[in-house]
């Protein structure tokens, strides 16, 4: 049975589904459509252009369906469109596409945590998670089962493949590769998303081919063209196939691997080495002034 607050505005032309839920003071506009299931709560705005596939949970103050924030921008707009079973919680914002026909889609059981923004024209495929404060730019595509974490901010046009792992106020401005993790302070791939691939299931013989076609694209002396022509060579019928086929259709190029230099691991802090007493006693004497 659908349950409609009384403070909620529901325009009489928007499409209602079964068994949803509004909560107090939703504004549901005309052109929209609410899938069976979909629970709203208070002060989620529904604009114009949205659709809702089943089972969708909208936390508060969240807005979907919202006017491209772009200079050319019009009165003719794309849409909005939600798979099934996401989750977006408080504050989050989803821009409609920029010109009709052209439309912001993400998929099925995806988490867009607090905040979150999905610039216009973005595509979001299913069981990623994207996290707090995350800026996705116009145009950008996130492929199944990544996971992009707190205030990473994701350039326009830029894609994140399927099973990356983007770390926290990361910059992305050219592609992030399969499979891969992208360190936030650097913002450069560090390896593989070898916990995050375990979790979905890869097989230890997966994993190895993995691991041998990363070294292929990040390790090697070979260009991108060939080290590409090598992975399809070796790996015809393996998921490492997929670092091919996507990293092929790269417009901005993709981020590279973090240099591992000479025994020194950039990740951590390092510290100066002392060469005499005199130098110790002149450090304690600029850390006392």
């Amino acid at each position: 049975m659908t349950q409609i607050h009384p403070s909620a505005f529901v325009h009489p032309t928007a499409e209602i589904g079964q068994n949803v839920t509004i909560g107090p003071f939703c504004v549901v506009e005309e052109n929209t459509k609410i899938g069976d299931g979909c629970q709203l709560n208070s002060f989620v705005s529904i604009k114009e252009g949205t659709t809702l596939g089943p089972s969708n949970k909208i936390h508060e103050h969240a807005v979907i369906g919202g006017p491209p924030q772009h200079l050319r921008a019009g009165h003719d707009l794309g849409e909005v469109i939600l798979g099934t079973g996401n989750v977006i919680r408080e504050f989050v914002t989803i821009h409609r596409g920029l010109a009709p026909g052209k439309n912001t889609v993400i998929g099925d059981n995806n988490l867009l945590m607090v905040q979150a923004h999905v610039g216009h024209d973005t595509i979001i495929g299913n069981n990623t998670i994207i996290t707090n404060n995350v800026m996705l730019g116009g145009h950008v595509v996130i492929e199944d089962r990544a996971y992009v974490s707190g205030a990473v901010a994701v350039h326009q046009f830029c894609r994140v493949g399927r099973n990356a792992m983007v770390g926290g106020q990361a910059h992305v401005v050219q592609d992030v590769a399969p499979y891969v993790t992208v360190d936030g302070c650097s913002s450069l791939v560090v390896g593989l998303n070898i916990i995050g691939l375990k979790r979905c299931g890869f097989t230890a013989e997966q994993l190895s081919e993995l691991k041998r076609a990363y070294r292929i694209i990040f390790r090697s002396n070979l260009t991108n063209r060939e080290s590409l022509e090598q992975v399809r060579r070796e790996f015809p019928s393996s998921p490492a196939l997929h670092f091919a086929d996507f990293l092929a259709e790269s417009q901005r190029g993709f981020i590279q691997a973090r240099s591992r230099g000479r025994g020194v691991d950039v990740s951590r802090p390092q510290l100066r080495v002392l060469s005499s007493e005199k130098d110790a006693a002149r450090d304690a004497s600029r850390r006392a002034g």
